[in-house]
């Protein structure tokens, strides 16, 4: 039976959803942006009309400035985002219970089995959604149909906003391989770059591409994209609810001066270790690597990992791994803009990596393993900024206003803003 998957895009969703409260400004530019005093000034969504001015998503303010003098900047409001969202997925419920998001404003949906009883095709059917949603919250939302997942995503991105698009077994060749090799999911700028060295600009040069020669220029991930790209996707979209286990968890912010020098890093590095931490215990799971990204004043950005020694979940194992990361590849004289901490080769039950005979193996702490499980309950009870390191206080890097930063409860609530993760179905 040929599967019939849908990817239910929300159309400008942030700035639409903005624009619902604010009705007199929907002629004009406007973006949602997070706080330019805060150096959180980026380009979160923007509406049709700064669209056509080349305002773009994570950009700085100051270039969409450039670009649109006139741009309106309106502040972020999560609680109405999970709002809408929820209405839009219940929606999609109502049809069937294979509904994946995929973010809070997209969602891909199975109807292989159900399309029948509620439309005469399943084209039909997406058209229907796309009036039901924007009958209900007045917002509109953009279908792919398609016969896997990834061909449904370059559906919904295919034509914007407010429509259906149709890519079949028959017609993909045509509609697929002429666009971009960066618009395939999962092409990030760093796959994007080395295909155009292979000479590969388009999916359909990517299709033809020797399977090998992906494999030797990106690893795993080009085989998939070989896979992906010539329509041979088959991964299945999860029912409601089915969590999709956890391959990282992560942690960044841009501060609010530049930071340098030993002490500021080290500080920054904990803090956001400690919230790195927080999350992996309350998912239950360990980290057997950690990630550490540096971004400079220039926007410059490097990122190095290494394995831990033992899998954890502690602050400080995360924090001293991430150090000395820092130690090894990173310049303390130089200022830092930004710093993420991601906790990699997520695992259910905690590992010791196999040792030599004559290293010391690393052994568990049950003691800081209390004292941090102590820290969680505290700041569950009273709040994520009851306690936490004397060197977040009084500092005019804006360690404390992440350390208070609220928290839903929710797993992938804490990323809502972040860019959708580039990696495997």
């Amino acid at each position: 039976m040929e599967r019939w998957i849908f990817h239910c895009d929300c159309n400008s969703f942030y700035a639409s959803v903005e624009l619902l409260r604010h009705p007199e400004l929907r002629d004009q530019c406007v973006a949602v942006c997070g706080d330019p005093e805060g150096r959180h000034g980026i380009v979160l969504a923007k509406n049709e009309p700064a669209k056509r001015m080349g305002v773009k998503t994570a950009e700085v303010i100051w270039q969409a400035k450039r670009k649109c003098p006139d741009l309106v900047l309106l502040p972020p409001h999560r609680e109405y985002y999970r709002k809408y969202s929820k209405i839009i997925n219940e929606i999609y419920r109502k049809y069937t219970d294979r509904v994946e998001p995929f973010g809070i404003d997209e969602s891909w949906l199975d109807v292989t089995g159900t399309w029948q009883l509620f439309a005469e095709s399943p084209a039909a059917l997406a058209d229907r959604l796309r009036a039901e949603v924007k009958a209900a919250t007045g917002l509109t939302i953009s279908v792919g149909v398609s016969f896997n997942k990834v061909f449904a995503k370059l559906g919904s991105d295919y034509k914007k906003p407010d429509a259906t698009t149709l890519i079949t077994r028959e017609n993909f060749h045509q509609i697929v391989w002429p666009l971009p090799a960066g618009d395939l999911l999962y092409v990030g700028a760093s796959a994007q770059k080395r295909l155009a060295g292979m000479g590969i600009s388009t999916i359909g040069e990517l299709a033809a591409a020797r399977p090998e020669a992906l494999a030797e220029a990106l690893g795993k991930l080009g085989l998939e994209l070989s896979r992906y790209a010539r329509g041979e996707d088959e991964a299945p979209v999860r029912r409601w609810g089915e969590k999709e286990p956890i391959k990282s968890v992560g942690n960044g912010t841009t501060f609010r001066r530049n930071i340098r020098g030993p002490a500021e890093i080290r500080s920054a590095l904990n803090v956001l270790a400690d919230e790195v931490a927080g999350r992996l215990r309350r998912h239950g799971v360990w980290a057997g690597a950690v990630q550490v990204t540096i971004r400079d004043p220039d926007l410059k950005t490097i990122t190095r990992q290494k394995q831990l020694p033992m899998s954890t979940h502690l602050a400080r194992d995360l924090a001293n791994a991430c150090w000395e990361l820092m130690e090894k590849n990173w310049d303390m004289a130089r200022p830092v803009r930004m710093l993420t901490v991601t906790a990699l080769a997520i695992t259910e039950e905690p590992f010791a990596v196999q040792q030599s005979l004559f290293d010391d193996a690393p052994k568990a702490d049950p003691r800081r393993e209390k004292l941090e499980q102590s820290l969680d309950a505290i700041r569950k009870k009273y709040g994520r900024g009851a306690i936490g390191a004397g060197s977040i206080l009084h500092n005019d890097m804006g360690l404390g206003e992440l350390a208070i930063r609220p928290q839903s409860e929710g797993d992938g609530e804490e990323e809502e803003f972040d860019e959708k993760v580039k990696g495997p179905l």
